[in-house]
């Protein structure tokens, strides 16, 4: 592995780290209510599985079990987004302290996305040949 592309996973490690942790910092700014009970444990769970996702995804046995990871990690990413919207639902006061959040939840979805996609085209491309 080139000096690069080691610099790049462990930059995406560390995004993705401080992702869950400015969710973190987040969820806890969220007035406890009926509504908002539930959903910061759904977001704070979905956020900081991106991060724990990729980490297992980077030590993974095979490429098939790395792919699998890498699909989480999209998959949890789109899941942020998701509860980001409901508590938004419940307290909008929260949205522009929520909007980095979201965007960084879909850059990170986007990514997955594409690491995903060049895998899977890779894996086309040696059944073709």
């Amino acid at each position: 592995m080139t000096k690069d592309a080691t610099a790049k996973q462990f930059d995406l490690e560390k995004r993705t780290a401080r992702f869950g942790e400015a969710v973190i910092a987040f969820a806890k700014t969220v007035s406890v209510s009926p509504i908002t009970a539930p959903l910061i444990p759904q977001l704070v769970r979905a956020a900081t599985s991106v991060g724990a996702n990729y980490v297992e995804a980077d030590d993974a046995d095979s490429k098939k079990d790395f792919r699998f990871k890498i699909g989480l990690c999209r998959r949890e990413a789109k899941e942020t987004k998701h509860w980001l919207r409901m508590l938004l639902a419940a307290e909008p006061r929260l949205r522009e302290t929520a909007r980095p959040l979201w965007q960084e939840a879909k850059e990170l979805n986007l990514i997955f996305s594409a690491i995903r996609r060049r895998l899977d085209e890779r894996s086309s491309l040696k059944l073709r040949h």
